[in-house]
């Protein structure tokens, strides 16, 4: 089932896909969570549960209406259209505000968390043991994956579509982080940043009329990479999406309470006061195509409350959460996407 959607109804869903898209990018932010708070989660994880077989004889009989419509494809068209527009624009002033005014960066995205607990738990009224035995798991898992090790680059084109289907799981599970995923995994770097950067590059020279990327092998061999990244996470969209809408509708409070909890956990990964710590090998940091040093993991700490810089990072995490605030106060309001 369809909904109708004004021009300028459309223009925020697509805004609210390059968010998404956006917190995507960003190790330790997930993409589901700011879905969920925007209000589109449900509705983006029916919209997947009807590519099936049902979908697929429409496109076969060349019911392409029937198609469009039972697939929810302008909603699809709109959310994976703006997601996709961040990662060239959006993403891009992240990483360059990452990098500048790091601290503050992710004192707002702490902010933002934070409200966001607040924004889905408010609603919830059913804390009986069973739901705050799951919530707790969820705490549990989410404090253990920010505390986990990553592993090291894997270029082989299986485990990379493996990468795809985790990965992409930041987009349909609010709380895990994708690219916090992959970080773990160790592909974030070669997926995420040098698969995309050689991708970028690639795409505007052929629109330039220039195809010599076709003798090159390390750039045929990224595009496979990118394009096998790319059909992980198509099929893991598709697939979750299917698992995820069955468990919704059945244990729709469980869910929630899990998702609760799990947010919580992550806390642990935005967590604003943290150092890098760099990948090392034979006593040399390893360095990603852009000459970048690779991140393997973060070093937190304890704020000092007489640094004027704790103050301000502090400031940032009242704005994150007014943000989510706000959004809740004005109308975002989570909207169910009943399935018939």
């Amino acid at each position: 089932m369809t909904r109708e959607r004004s021009l300028l109804d459309k223009f925020f869903l697509f805004l609210k896909g390059l968010s998404m898209g956006a917190a995507n990018k960003v190790p330790g932010v997930s993409g589901g969570t700011v879905s969920f708070v925007l209000g589109f989660y449900e509705e983006m994880i029916y919209s997947f549960r009807k590519i099936n077989y049902k979908a697929l004889l429409l496109l076969i009989n060349g019911r392409f209406k029937g198609f469009y419509n039972y697939t929810n494809t302008t909603f699809l068209i709109l959310v994976f259209g703006g997601s996709m527009f961040s990662y060239f624009t959006v993403s891009l002033a992240l990483d360059y505000l990452l990098e500048v005014y790091e601290l503050y960066v992710w004192s707002a995205f702490f902010g933002m968390i934070l409200g966001s607990i607040f924004y889905i738990s408010k609603d919830f009224n059913d804390w009986n043991t069973k739901n705050i035995v799951v919530m707790i798991i969820g705490v549990l898992l989410g404090i253990a994956i920010s505390f986990m090790s990553p592993a090291k680059e894997n270029d082989n084109l299986w485990f990379v579509f493996v990468c795809g289907i985790i990965g992409v799981s930041g987009m349909t599970l609010p709380g895990l982080s994708g690219s916090f995923i992959l970080i773990l995994m160790g592909n974030y770097v070669l997926l995420l940043v040098d698969s995309v950067a050689v991708l970028f590059k690639t795409l505007t020279e052929v629109f330039t009329g220039d195809f010599s990327f076709m003798d090159s092998e390390e750039r045929i061999r990224y595009l496979k990479i990118i394009a096998t990244f790319t059909g992980g996470s198509a099929f893991g969209l598709i697939v979750t999406s299917h698992i995820l809408g069955y468990v919704l509708k059945r244990w729709h409070q469980i869910v929630t309470a899990i998702i609760i909890g799990f947010i919580a956990g992550s806390l642990g990964i935005v967590w604003p006061w943290k150092k890098e710590v760099y990948k090392i090998e034979n006593g040399v940091n390893l360095l990603d195509a852009k000459g970048n040093k690779v991140i393997e993991n973060f070093e937190r700490y304890f704020p000092d409350f007489y640094n004027n810089e704790t103050w301000i990072a502090i400031f940032f995490i009242v704005v994150g959460a007014v943000i989510i605030l706000l959004i809740d106060k004005y109308g975002a309001e989570r909207k169910e996407y009943i399935d018939e």
